[in-house]
């Protein structure tokens, strides 16, 4: 348990994990399930949900393992298979929270600029100005970064449930619930369409386990932090059924397309007041903010550890102890994350996002067997093992294996790049390879 001053309670470590996961996903994404899937995207996301949780709780286990470790899935991966695994995971992950903070601050940028009815050529200034301005507060470091995240999380679900309770007193209080507006149109539903809207969505959720960047942080210690991961994902799970429930009462799930702000277009279709588009557009403009400091925060902490751990230079360890920030972690990831808004596919971004979280979840699935078969000291323990690992891997591979051709083939060859890179720097570096039997 800590006590300085620098510690933030349960909740507010609650509302950082709801800041990462409720972000540009269920403003963006929420429209593209249902067009994918229809109604039956209620079940895409309540099954990414389900698998999420199952992860939360494994994640809420290995913090309490390793409470003072900052890398999050990197760092349960180093410490249970050693440095080449580790690296691979870690800079995968690192890669996947900061190019995640470029792509949700474009999100920014283009509903500023439709908020504001100011040219869309404004969207990629508009994210630039977000990440620096971020940047800035968490270089204030993670108290200053958690409440504010914290304040941003409060007013964002207020937003989201102004309009559930506006489509809710339409539907049963006007009399306007149409069970139409459920029905699944003929060549549109079934497995393959939920499965796809899952893989869709697996960002949404994306983002929990910046609250095990900083479990030593959490005022009582590893148990308070695990169930502050835990009730972050149930949180935002039953928000986003509510919220995509909504969505359907205004309009037939069959409307919707692809599109970037599938509220406006729901809350436009049912004929709703003005004043409410401007209020979900403000809305997205906090959540996207909210996820974009979440991942500042969790891309340089990860990045600090694995420089801790001499698998990155020297200049990724720069740590103030006095305001728990890691200044050139997070730096560098504002580097990136800029560079890559000048990338001009989204979908690659996407892409590297999506593929180093599932990598990651999938080593801490296999963490924690490994450090339960070490019967490693955990003073928080996940239910249900060896069954909600097992059932984790099993669902995470199922994912990873949907994932479309070309988001698997960046994946793999960013993992071959990564092999590439490690053993170059081992020669380089003159050590010792290592052999062992793996038979008797």
């Amino acid at each position: 348990m800590v006590s300085n001053k620098n510690s933030i309670s349960s909740t507010v470590a609650s509302a950082v994990g709801l800041g990462a996961i409720i972000g540009a996903g269920i403003f963006v994404l929420s429209g593209t399930a249902l067009a994918l899937a229809g109604s039956e995207a209620l079940i895409a996301f309540v099954l990414v949900g389900i698998v999420a949780l199952l992860v939360a709780f494994e994640i809420g286990e290995l913090g309490s393992i390793m409470p003072h470790a900052k890398g999050a899935g990197y760092s349960y991966a180093f410490k249970a298979f050693g440095s080449e695994l580790g690296f691979i995971t870690g800079m995968l992950l690192y890669f996947s929270y900061a190019t995640s903070v470029s792509a949700i601050a474009l999100g920014f940028g283009s509903y500023l600029s439709s908020v504001t009815g100011l040219s869309s050529s404004l969207a990629i200034p508009f994210a630039i100005a977000l990440i620096f301005i971020l940047a800035i507060v968490n270089l204030f470091g993670i108290k200053r970064a958690a409440k504010t995240d914290s304040a941003l999380v409060v007013f964002k679900i207020l937003i989201l449930s102004i309009f559930i309770a506006f489509a809710f007193i339409m539907a049963f209080y006007y009399g306007k619930f149409n069970p139409e507006n459920f029905a699944v149109p003929p060549g549109v539903g079934g497995i393959a369409a939920i499965f796809a809207a899952s893989i869709a969505i697996f960002f949404a959720y994306s983002g929990f386990q910046v609250i095990s960047t900083f479990t030593s942080r959490v005022k009582g210690g590893a148990v308070a932090a695990a169930k502050a991961i835990i009730a972050s994902v149930a949180i935002s799970m039953l928000i986003y059924v509510l919220v995509v429930v909504s969505m359907i009462l205004l309009v037939p799930a069959s409307a919707f397309k692809i599109t970037a702000d599938p509220l406006v277009f729901a809350l436009q279709a049912s004929g709703a007041p003005r004043y409410l588009f401007l209020i979900v557009g403000i809305g997205a403009l906090v959540a996207t903010a909210s996820a974009t400091l979440a991942m500042i925060l969790s891309s340089s902490r990860i990045a600090y550890q694995m420089g801790e751990d001499r698998l990155l230079p020297k200049i990724f360890r720069k740590y103030s102890s006095k305001r728990d920030v890691a200044s050139n972690g997070v730096l560098i990831s504002v580097v990136i994350a800029v560079i890559m808004l000048f990338s001009g596919n989204i979908y690659i971004i996407a892409a590297i996002a999506n593929f180093g979280l599932l990598f990651s979840y999938l080593m801490a699935s296999l963490a924690l067997i490994h450090f339960r078969r070490t019967k490693a000291k955990a003073t928080f323990r996940s239910p249900l093992y060896p069954y909600l690992p097992v059932i984790a891997i099993v669902a995470i591979i199922a994912f990873m294996y949907g994932m479309p051709v070309e988001s698997l083939l960046i994946g793999v060859m960013l993992i071959l790049s990564l092999i590439a890179v490690y053993y170059s720097l081992r020669e380089i570096e003159s050590k010792r390879v290592v052999r062992v039997k793996l038979f008797r």
